[in-house]
Formats: structure tokens, C-alpha cells, sequence
């Protein structure tokens, strides 16, 4: 949020513009204080300096794979170059390219923390994307909210269907029944363990007594 000096210096205006510009429905505040004081929404601001100065909207292109197979043969690459193509042909400006080999399942990924990087120090306007699963394979919905609260927002371009999509639905499947069997076993590990350490806490005061 930006107070009334602030938004009007962003603008290059004075105060007394910017209230009338308020008054004409140019700009609205989001909230007042209780002294009565204005804060405007720092991503309107910016949307009207853009519609003001000509200025295209800063775009990340975020194309990811899920295997270092996929990347050898070429599809984290042309991925990221359709999608270049695509923000171009928007009449966007790249602002980042961000590519990646990792799973969608994983929300630590290196690529996916950029993007909120760069959305929270409010370099980026919208993120492109060939599928939502590029960006999350579950989730999604969270993840654009969030970038959202930074004023940034997701466009999906439906492109070409990857001929190995199935495939690495099916690895990520398994990567889940694998974490799950891995805490089921451990956590029955940690109570036979458990058991034995009671019995021979128990044995030990049988031969006590």
C-alpha cells in the first residue's frame, strides 16, 4: 500500500492531481486510516503508470520438466522458447526466463521461489505458463492467490500436450506413494523400537527384583 505522497510521486503528480483524479474515478483508494488518511493499492498505481507512459507489462516465463530425461531430449528447452514466443506475441517484456528440472510436487523448488522473489520486489506483472501443472501439480490454486497478493497475476496458455505427460504424471504419483509408505514404515519402525525398549526396561526390573 502507498500512501498519498508516495503514489503521487510514483505517478509524477502532484497531491492535489491525484485527489482529483480520485474525485473522477481515475484512481481509488483502498483504505483510509483512522486519521482519515489515504492508501492506495501500489499495483493500480503501477497499472496506471503503465496506461499512461505506453509501457508493456513486465512478463516471467516459467516452463518446467520433471526429469533429466525430458531435459536431454529437448522439452524443458522448446518449452521455454513457445513461451517467449508466446509473451512476445502478447506484446509483453520479458522480465525473466525461468526454467527448470524438478517435480511438481515439490514446493521448495529453486525456479518457483524466484518467481516469488521477483513478485515481491515487484519486478514482474504476470506469469506465463504452458499448463497449470507446470507450475504446480496440486495446488495451483493456492500459488496464484498468492502471487496475486503481490499483484501479479497467472496466464495459462494450454499449449501442445507433452507426449511423455502421462509418464511423468505417473512418476509423481509414485514419488507420493513413496513418501507416504516411507512415513507408514518409519512410523512402525519408531513403535517396535519403542516396544523393545519398554521390554527391556521391563526385563531390567524383573532381574532387579
Amino acid at each position: 500500500m502507498l500512501s498519498t505522497g508516495q503514489a503521487a510521486k510514483r505517478l509524477g503528480i502532484s497531491i492535489r492531481t491525484l485527489y482529483r483524479w480520485e474525485a473522477a474515478g481515475t484512481l481509488h483508494a483502498m483504505a483510509r486510516l483512522p486519521s482519515g488518511q489515504r492508501r492506495f493499492a501500489a499495483r493500480d498505481v503501477d497499472a496506471l503508470v503503465r496506461a499512461r507512459t505506453g509501457a508493456t507489462e513486465r512478463c516471467a516465463v516459467y516452463a518446467r520438466v520433471s526429469s533429466e530425461k525430458q531435459a536431454e531430449a529437448g522439452n524443458l528447452e522448446r518449452q521455454r522458447e513457445r513461451l517467449v514466443a508466446a509473451a512476445t506475441a502478447k506484446g509483453y517484456g520479458v522480465a525473466a526466463v525461468v526454467a527448470e528440472r524438478a517435480s511438481g510436487l515439490n514446493e521448495k523448488r529453486r525456479g518457483l521461489q524466484r518467481l516469488f522473489r521477483l513478485a515481491a520486489v515487484g519486478e514482474i506483472d504476470v506469469v506465463l505458463i504452458e499448463f497449470k501443472d507446470r507450475l504446480a501439480r496440486f495446488g495451483f490454486a493456492y500459488l496464484v492467490e498468492a502471487l496475486q497478493a503481490h499483484g501479479v497475476r497467472v496466464e495459462v496458455l494450454d499449449g501442445p500436450v507433452a507426449v511423455d505427460a502421462t509418464q511423468e504424471l505417473v512418476a509423481d504419483m509414485l514419488a507420493i506413494v513413496t513418501c507416504f509408505a516411507a512415513r507408514l514404515y518409519g512410523s512402525r519402525s519408531q513403535a517396535f523400537r519403542r516396544k523393545v525398549r519398554e521390554a527391556a526396561k521391563e526385563e531390567g526390573r524383573a532381574v532387579a527384583g
